[in-house]
């Protein structure tokens, strides 16, 4: 049997990290250039001209055309931040390189800062990750299942019906022969009802794919939304997981269930699982290049607009 050249790649060092990375200076050029891969460009009227100023320890720039004054975080999920670069590029690289996740807890010990300032690093960067994967639509051929997050509580509804459980769909795109995965989608739904997945296949899917799925009730709205759609009837067990048009979900599901619950001691399902199943789902869509992680989260964090803490705090697993 072969090596998977996926999961055997060379992906980016420490001490690799340490070089590239390693003090403040370097960090903000790097920085700069994934904000401004073309050269400086004014957030308010575009402009490229511009006049660089230091107050205090900071560097402004202001725009030669509309006179309007940045700098390299403003307007960007750093907005606000007292931390230095190297210690966001610190927790950049530790949240992309883990193979499954990493705790505010341990953050706040490999940084050395406080828990609330762990927290909100974690939290800024898994928002980012939402927003990455908000636009993804898998095509061709699909698998689908159903699962939750969370346990029941004590004294607390048994089953399906606790109220600590968050209900979540997971979809895996493949290749036509179903051997090979090669993306994800994993998001929290309000519940497994037809009008949660007609929204879901609304934003998720592209048209025309070719869909397998369990017996559940609510994924006959594929058929209805035009999508060919195989129901698998597996009965159960271990052989239910490996059958065909269902194993890649299980495997992936699998994955997601378990570094989640052998990291968190516990989860606030209700306000943040949408982050947590996008981080999962974000280093899956992206482990095909291992190099390319810290720079593609940095860009990320760049381009999504600031998020303070009350609005970090105030999240929500639904859109609308």
């Amino acid at each position: 049997m072969g090596i998977n050249v996926v999961q055997f790649q060379k992906g980016l060092s420490m001490n690799q990290f340490i070089e590239r990375y390693g003090t403040e200076a370097k960090c903000y050029r790097a920085l700069y250039r994934w904000r401004w891969p073309q050269g400086f460009r004014c957030p308010q009227c575009d402009g490229r001209a511009r006049s660089r100023f230091r107050r205090g320890e900071t560097v402004y720039y202001q725009c030669r055309g509309c006179r309007h004054q940045t700098t390299l975080i403003s307007g960007t999920l750093l907005q606000g931040s007292r931390l230095p670069l190297t210690q966001w590029f610190q927790a950049m690289y530790l949240l992309s390189s883990t193979k499954t996740n990493l705790s505010a807890l341990e953050l706040k010990r490999h940084l050395g800062v406080n828990y609330k300032s762990a927290w909100r690093l974690k939290h800024k960067i898994m928002q980012a990750m939402v927003e990455r994967e908000e636009s993804r639509k898998l095509n061709g051929f699909v698998q689908i299942d159903d699962a939750y997050l969370g346990g029941e509580r004590n004294g607390g509804k048994p089953g399906r019906g606790s109220e600590n459980k968050q209900p979540f769909l997971i979809a895996v795109q493949t290749d036509e022969q179903l051997e090979h995965p090669t993306f994800a989608v994993i998001e929290p739904v309000k519940a497994f009802d037809d009008a949660a997945l007609k929204d879901w296949i609304a934003r998720r899917l592209a048209p025309e794919c070719e869909v397998y799925s369990d017996g559940l009730a609510c994924f006959r709205r594929l058929e209805d939304a035009g999508h060919a759609h195989t129901t698998l009837v597996t009965g159960g067990g271990r052989a239910a997981t490996e059958a065909a048009g269902a194993r890649w979900v299980n495997v992936v599901l699998a994955n997601v269930k378990r570094a989640i619950s052998g990291v968190y001691h516990a989860v606030r399902q209700a306000k943040y699982a949408r982050r947590y199943l996008a981080e999962a789902a974000w280093r899956f869509n992206r482990r095909f290049d291992l190099r390319s992680l810290l720079p593609r989260l940095a860009t990320a964090l760049v381009r999504c607009k600031p998020c303070p803490e009350p609005i970090l705090r105030a999240a929500s697993n639904f859109h609308g």
